[in-house]
């Protein structure tokens, strides 16, 4: 309905667009200012997110979040998502597909 509020399904995936869309479009060779930018963001993002601060702290801190490159960002996201997944009994990302998903859009598997 129009005028609910989103549930944590719909929810989720527009978390997780946002995020992979952010990382997909990060540069190759950011600057010290635009990794710092990447941390704090993420950082935020996690404290005030309803659903998986917990968790998913616990993965920041299990595998500190890489910004030293697209490729990175996007291999370490990829990983933190998949471990949701796993915890949530949905299938894995491939994520060697994750810019296909993301940045090119071509991938068939749009909806994980």
């Amino acid at each position: 309905m129009e005028n609910c509020p989103a549930d944590s399904v719909t929810l989720g995936k527009a978390a997780w667009t946002l995020l992979h869309t952010t990382a997909a479009y990060y540069p190759d060779r950011p600057a010290p200012s635009q990794m710092d930018s990447m941390r704090a963001f993420m950082t935020s993002f996690i404290d005030n997110y309803p659903c998986f601060s917990k968790e998913f702290k616990q993965y920041m801190v299990d595998e500190p979040i890489r910004v030293g490159s697209r490729k990175k960002l996007s291999e370490w996201l990829c990983r933190q998502h998949n471990k949701v997944n796993e915890k949530l009994g949905k299938p894995a990302f491939d994520c060697k597909v994750v810019f296909d998903r993301w940045l090119q859009g071509s991938c068939k598997e749009c909806d994980q």
